[in-house]
């Protein structure tokens, strides 16, 4: 039975690098009829940020990746919460067992003998533990340990031989024992290190495909260490690229959209965000690259993801939220919309369902709604040579003669509808011998104030209204007129 697990540290939002950690998680084990768990991660105490736990359960929920056991889901193998596992003893039996073998051993330095063991290569901090601790006789240790004396749990880590370790995507690393430090199982306040932690939960609760970011590869063989000396089975590791911004930097939580929260507050829909990040270090066979989660479950193979780092590309993710905006229902689509309309459009005299339909395919993020209707609420500040287009030939000063002869012209107008309009200032045009859209175009920058709109200028009036278009034309015939003087 595969088995996978999404282990976060409580620590703040959840970075996209995590989101793709759970998802090639969720994929893989779903792929294979298998059991995904959550387990959360928070022994670092000093990292720990209240309501973090919340983030990630509620990301887990609105990104789809549903758990099969977890801190509230007990499949036989908790706690899942490291601190609780902490309270149980669980580390500190299984670090005590590799003292009792050799393959361990207290170590009482202090700080400032550590500090004297640090070197700088290169301009790069170094520190390698000397084993001094190692060679305590046995009454030394124990009469440490019973007059208190603060300590540390170290793995013993042989100086002579290599450690081979494997990954599915980078192949066999083999390191130098004599270059691996022997790294500390459980810190002095009781708890113990990430490394440890994750090896022991990892077996004891029957994980077999492990996925984690590059960065951990070179901490890797010390992993194997640990499962050789108690003699248990490795499980398969999954290492992936790291990813990159637009810039080749790696993603940083200082980027803008770098968690998936930051993405929704962005006008990204869950969905979108979720396909996105599957594709940064994969592909599937066919290169088909709009999924659903149940075509990712069903297309993921984690033997194809890549090797080279992925770019996290916010224009291609926002080509492809667009898409997924323009196949929403148009009900789905204005109950996420409604927000938004409300913002850039208050009065609550405009129908909000026809706002929604002008933007629905005209707009990458929700976040783009106030920028594209926000006119309807308030024209905003342009320049009037704006009412200059060379291809219908029209000028400020046409633009002027048009709207100063039409505003009678709609004053007069019985039924203020798009169709009825149009038919109106086609009429209105071809009596003075000008292009239709010598007059549309005027029109729609006088009650816009925009060189693109959703809709054209009939459809922008029947919006709007007689009242405020007329004021809004008036008001541009007004300035043009000011500018002729």
């Amino acid at each position: 039975m595969v088995k996978t697990r999404f282990a976060p540290s409580p620590t703040g939002k959840m970075h996209v690098g995590n989101l793709r950690t759970a998802l090639y998680s969720y994929l893989i084990a779903r792929h294979a009829r298998g059991i995904f768990m959550l387990r959360i991660e928070d022994t670092d105490q000093e990292r720990y940020v209240e309501g973090a736990v919340d983030i990630i359960n509620r990301t887990l929920k609105e990104a789809g990746l549903d758990y099969d056991e977890g801190p509230d889901r007990d499949g036989g193998v908790g706690p899942y919460v490291q601190s609780e596992r902490v309270k149980a003893g669980i580390y500190r039996k299984y670090a005590e067992q590799l003292v009792a073998q050799g393959d361990a051993y207290y170590c009482f330095c202090t700080k400032e003998r550590l500090e004297s063991l640090k070197t700088v290569i290169d301009g790069k901090e170094y520190s390698t533990y000397d084993k001094h601790c190692l060679h305590l006789t046995k009454e030394e240790v124990e009469e440490k340990l019973a007059a208190g004396v603060p300590h540390v749990i170290r793995l013993n880590v042989p100086t002579e031989g290599t450690t081979t370790f494997h990954d599915v995507n980078y192949g066999d690393i083999t390191v130098e024992n004599r270059e691996m430090d022997d790294m500390i199982l459980i810190k002095s306040d009781g708890y113990p290190t990430y490394n440890f932690a994750n090896v022991v939960d990892d077996h004891l609760m029957g994980v077999t495909h492990v996925v984690r970011g590059k960065e951990y590869l070179s901490s890797s063989p010390k992993y194997n260490r640990l499962y050789e000396a108690f003699g248990w089975e490795v499980p398969i590791y999954v290492h992936c690229p790291l990813i990159m911004d637009e810039q080749h930097h790696k993603l940083s939580k200082r980027s803008g959209h770098s968690s998936f929260e930051d993405l929704l507050d962005q006008g990204f829909l869950p969905e979108a965000v979720v396909n996105y990040t599957a594709l940064l270090g994969w592909n599937p066979t066919d290169n088909q690259e709009i999924m659903t989660l149940e075509e990712l479950v069903g297309k993921f193979d984690y033997t194809r993801i890549n090797k080279s780092d992925a770019v996290f590309d916010i224009g291609k993710l926002r080509w492809m939220n667009g898409e997924y905006i323009r196949r929403m229902t148009a009900d789905a689509f204005f109950t996420k919309a409604e927000p938004y309309i409300e913002q850039a459009v208050p009065e609550k005299n405009i129908d909000r369902h026809v706002l929604a339909e002008l933007a629905q395919p005209r707009i990458e993020t929700f976040a783009d709604i106030p920028e594209l209707l926000g006119f309807f609420h308030e024209v905003p500040d342009y320049d009037l040579e704006m009412y200059r287009h060379k291809k219908m030939k029209s000028t400020p000063e046409l633009a002027g003669d048009v709207l100063t002869q039409v505003i009678p012209v709609l004053e007069k107008a019985e039924r203020f509808t798009n169709d009825d309009l149009f038919a109106l200032l086609k009429a209105f045009a071809a009596e003075r011998g000008l292009k239709n859209g010598q007059v549309m175009w005027p029109i729609r920058t006088a009650v816009s104030g925009k060189e693109s709109t959703p809709g054209g200028a009939t459809q922008l009036l029947e919006i709007l209204g007689k009242d405020e278009s007329l004021k809004r034309i008036r008001a541009a015939a007004e300035r043009l007129a000011g500018k002729s003087e």
